[in-house]
């Protein structure tokens, strides 16, 4: 098929609930990605975050076929080998102490919000329920998750949302000191760089008094690290670049580096929360996926995280160093670029695509998530193209 085939079926049978780009991908390696008609790409998006290891690592491709030529999926009514070792390495990681395996972000997200609701019912009975999240976040696209995200464009057409959610300005100290003294809250969910917000960090001091705060009220701390963790900020998980201690973290995207899987991971007051058929999900732990994230994970050695850390430094300076940039945020390698006005990020991302360069868009932000295996050498191969954009736009 050609690019065009594959976009008129699409138009015709699928659900349009997507913005897509004009371009259909045939086949990537590594960083680079290629149309049906033989164009290069050089990715800076890697599926959203995704694609880890970048396109069809070695490694991996080894570890899904192994693992797809023995056991497929099993249910959650057996033991699998993938499963088993994947909870050890995450609960390492991380420092938290169990894990429960699902498909999505949202998912995850979902149990961690049902997580934080019955630990306070266990100990403290009803009506301890509320949920606050922060403005300007994004925890997913259930009815849950959706009223748990901070953003009033989300907020439409699906009524009624799930009670027991609120949402607190960013950083501010005060507002989160009041609303917390009130004795109706469960949980605190945030995200350390809030992704489709804009790449937006929570300042140290606002972070340092949240985990105080809540460990003081036996609050459970919830860290979305959905988009931040495996990798893209160049710790493990974002968290740990403020020495923090949650009590629930949740995780997806880069963690099967390309396969859809999902976890929550408990901490230690919360590690017992959900007994047997508290909680469920069909596809859960599937062996395969699990295998593709132990994958991902044997190789985010320190000296791995070390080098996305050196990757993402150079990144943001070559950034900073562009015409019409006004500002550079994130983490890592992940990072928004705000332009000078007059410029939409929009543009730039389809000028890209145009000179063979993929990017993202989070607000009025150019979004940049590059494969963690990116090459410096690819990195100055980004820049440039953008620079090349951005002396003509």
């Amino acid at each position: 098929m050609n690019s065009q085939q594959i976009k008129t079926l699409d138009h015709q049978h699928i659900a349009q609930t997507y913005g897509r780009f004009d371009l259909a991908l045939s086949h990537g390696k590594g960083c680079l990605v290629w149309d049906f008609e033989g164009k290069q790409y050089l990715d800076f998006t890697s599926g959203i975050g995704t694609n880890s290891l970048g396109w069809a690592e070695e490694s991996w491709v080894s570890a899904v076929v192994n693992q797809a030529s023995k056991l497929q999926h099993v249910s959650n009514l057996f033991y699998t080998e993938p499963a088993a070792k994947l909870s050890e390495k995450l609960t390492a990681c991380s420092g938290l102490k169990r894990a429960f395996f699902c498909n999505s972000g949202a998912e995850a997200n979902e149990g961690a919000i049902k997580a934080a609701r019955k630990y306070s019912f266990d100990k403290y009975g009803k009506g301890r329920y509320t949920i606050i999240s922060l403005q300007n976040s994004f925890h997913g696209r259930t009815i849950s998750t959706l009223s748990a995200t901070g953003q009033d464009t989300f907020h439409q057409f699906f009524f009624p949302f799930t009670e027991g959610f609120e949402h607190l300005p960013a950083n501010d100290i005060s507002a989160l000191k009041t609303r917390l003294a009130q004795g109706d809250v469960c949980g605190v969910m945030i995200e350390i760089v809030q992704g489709e917000g804009g790449i937006f960090t929570l300042e140290e001091e606002y972070l340092a008094t949240l985990q105080q705060l809540c460990a003081s009220q036996d609050i459970l701390l919830m860290i979305d690290e959905v988009q931040t963790g495996i990798g893209r900020t160049g710790k493990f998980l974002a968290y740990q670049h403020f020495n923090l201690q949650p009590d629930l973290v949740t995780l997806a995207k880069g963690l099967g580096g390309g396969l859809p899987i999902g976890a929550i991971l408990f901490g230690e007051k919360c590690q017992n929360t959900f007994g047997k058929s508290d909680h469920g999900s069909t596809y859960g732990g599937n062996p395969v996926c699990c295998a593709a994230a132990n994958a991902v994970l044997d190789q985010l050695t320190p000296t791995f995280l070390a080098d996305v850390k050196v990757k993402g430094d150079k990144l943001r300076a070559a950034l900073l160093n562009l015409p019409k940039v006004k500002s550079v945020s994130g983490l890592g390698l992940m990072l928004g670029i705000e332009f000078e006005e007059g410029i939409k990020a929009t543009d730039v991302v389809n000028q890209g695509i145009q000179k063979g360069l993929l990017t993202l868009t989070a607000k009025h932000k150019l979004r940049l998530l590059p494969p963690l295996i990116i090459s410096h050498e690819q990195i100055d191969e980004g820049v440039k193209i953008l620079k090349d954009i951005l002396q003509k736009i």
